[in-house]
């Protein structure tokens, strides 16, 4: 049994999945968290038990310091004895990396990982190995940014390099847009866990075609795929992540450069021992890397894989932190494809109340139906942080769940109030 650190997480679904994973392999954890107010949150129907409470230990430490942290960290290795770490919050990657590395416990490179949690560092060291991406600019102000675009012309992708879940993400075609974007960009200088952000804007060119993510598994010095998911994306001029499905509905050729793809991206940044999620653009000029990501993936697509193959890639990540040997067996689940659909916000207000979900949770074909409860105040999508919950679908004979989650997405009719801001 181990006894792992977790230095803060989502309040999504990995915040649930990751501790299941620690217990239901038979380890323990201690979390720690800078605010355990930010969890305290009122669980969905059918959730089971606040994953803090499966805690062994709860410890308040100042997270967004890192060097103080360490230091904290060291004296309760002393006395507690931590065999790994881990993190399922982008955010506190980097110190996860940094903990493993003075414990001497098994973990990626710190400066793998701060590579990859910077989009412009990503770039820099991706580009210098020639691993295939967009032309982009890394720009210190609205003035530096303009001059780039002309330099790489427009369409063009605003991006923060250091936020996550699309946040602020915004495709740009003319002056007028980019100069908004940058705006935007500047009137948000701290991020949700009240860490300052860094000053910097990537442009980056607008790629064509679909986007699809490469799950893998890296440990030992070898990278490990998974598989290949696919994504839908919505909300122009914003990139909103409205579904999955696994695996991607490409052919076994492109599947294979994607992967290769992928491949080439995690080793270019140095990273092992760390499950990661890379997200590309199948254009017509072949493969491009969006980003890497040093940890799970999120939306769910975890659990699409999961249905699919077996393979848990929740439980991989605590295995590598560990330094064990991930079950990467793919087994027979009687799944052949399995996908995920997002329900949106598309006006301001207060939940009523969503038509068609018992409906919708009846057909065979469903595997999870989450949907918020009514009396939340809501406002149209602007990134990955606003879904008002999920379809998941199986497809036992091919690869028919994305059009079945499709489909069923659709019978979701959500209702709403005028908020209190709207009356007054």
């Amino acid at each position: 049994m181990g006894h792992l650190l977790v230095i803060e997480s989502w309040v999504g679904s990995m915040s649930r999945l990751l501790p299941r994973a620690i217990r239901e392999d038979g380890h323990e954890f201690t979390f720690v968290t800078r605010d355990l107010h930010h969890y305290l949150r009122p669980a969905s129907a059918g959730d089971g038990p606040h994953p803090l409470l499966t805690a062994r230990n709860i410890i308040t430490a100042d997270t967004n310091d890192t060097s103080a942290l360490l230091a904290r960290i060291e004296g309760l290795h002393a006395v507690l004895g931590f065999d790994g770490v881990v993190s399922s919050c982008d955010y506190y990657l980097p110190a996860v990396a940094h903990t493993a590395r003075r414990l001497g416990l098994p973990g990626p490179a710190p400066e793998a990982v701060e590579a990859a949690c910077r989009k412009d560092l990503t770039r820099r060291v991706l580009a210098e190995a020639d691993v295939a991406g967009p032309r982009f600019a890394i720009c210190e102000g609205a003035g530096d940014a303009a001059v780039a675009a002309g330099e790489i012309g427009y369409p063009l992708v605003v991006k923060p390099v250091d936020l996550c879940a699309g946040m602020l993400v915004r495709a740009v075609r003319d002056e007028r847009e980019l100069e908004l974007a940058c705006q935007a960009l500047a009137a948000f200088p701290v991020n949700a866990r009240g860490q300052d952000r860094t000053p910097v804007i990537l442009l980056e060119e607008l790629l064509e075609g679909p986007e699809v993510s490469v799950e893998t598994v890296s440990f030992g010095g070898a990278t490990h795929v998974v598989g290949v998911t696919d994504k839908s994306i919505g909300g122009a001029p914003a990139f909103i992540e409205t579904g999955h499905m696994f695996p991607a509905g490409i052919e076994g050729a492109l599947a294979s450069e994607t992967a290769e793809t992928a491949l080439r991206a995690v080793k270019a940044l140095g990273l092992d021992q760390a499950v990661c999620h890379t997200e590309i653009k199948l254009t017509p000029d072949g493969p491009r890397v969006v980003e890497v990501n040093p940890r799970p993936a999120g939306n769910r697509i975890t659990e699409l894989v999961r249905h699919v193959t077996g393979i848990d890639l929740a439980t991989a990540c605590v295995d590598v932190a560990l330094g064990r040997v991930p079950d990467l067996a793919p087994r027979a689940t009687g799944v052949r494809s399995a996908a995920i659909a997002f329900l949106l916000p598309d006006s301001a207000g207060v939940l009523a109340g969503i038509e068609g979900a018992e409906a919708v949770r009846a057909r065979p074909e469903v595997l999870e139906l989450t949907l918020a409860e009514p009396g939340r105040s809501v406002r149209a999508a602007t990134s990955n942080n606003e879904y008002l919950g999920h379809v998941m679908t199986a497809d036992t004979e091919g690869g028919g769940a994305r059009a079945y989650a499709e489909r069923l997405l659709a019978e979701l009719h959500p209702g709403y109030e005028p908020s209190a801001a709207v009356h007054a």
